[in-house]
């Protein structure tokens, strides 16, 4: 009589446990309202003609103030630059002061460390708008970018547009002894 009633007892747990699972694995999920963060990237035209460059941003919210990053890491770069353009899509309405704009040496954040800039590269940064294509930025360095090891970043502190979408911005740039510019690659933008 004693092992039957240390049976039941068991038997009384573990239903008891079962029945009370579902309740504790649903806990987690109801205070849970973050959005997942995929790390997939689309591109237009994904040729070996384009080549796919890293970019990093603060908020990918619409219509909100950002702080977007587009690098150039040393295996970006073939030689050193004196002129960088930056194609901005005819599409991304966002209203860009040369103020808000700057080029630096930048350290590239990860899973230990943010993303700053390092040192502030003296350039005058002037911005096309070409009523027919997508607007330009055009920065002129002082002294050209050399072909090293360090990286830098094209930062721009803007309003996100109010709508979302894919924005594929594309750079060139103009290498010394050379007198056209030529493509660099493109950063493709998330805004949510």
């Amino acid at each position: 009589m004693f092992k039957r009633q240390k049976k039941l007892s068991f038997n009384l747990g573990f239903l008891s446990f079962l029945s009370i699972t579902p309740f504790v694995l649903s806990v987690p999920l109801f205070f849970y309202s973050g959005n997942a963060k995929a790390g997939l990237e689309f591109q237009w035209d994904q040729d070996s003609v384009y080549k796919k460059l890293k970019w990093f941003q603060k908020e990918s919210t619409r219509s909100i103030r950002n702080t977007t990053y587009f690098f150039l890491r040393p295996n970006d770069r073939k030689n050193s630059l004196l002129k960088i353009d930056l194609a901005i899509p005819k599409t991304y309405k966002s209203t860009l002061k040369t103020k808000n704009i700057k080029f630096c040496k930048v350290e590239i954040g990860g899973f230990e460390g943010r993303t700053k800039c390092l040192e502030d590269i003296p350039s005058d940064i002037e911005i096309l708008n070409e009523e027919s294509s997508s607007r330009k930025l055009i920065i002129y360095p002082y002294s050209p970018i050399p072909f090293s090891k360090d990286n830098y970043a094209i930062v721009l502190k803007a309003l996100n547009p109010r709508r979302s979408g894919l924005y594929q911005f594309h750079s060139f740039g103009q290498s010394s002894g050379k007198s056209t510019s030529s493509y660099l690659g493109s950063w493709t933008i998330v805004i949510d």
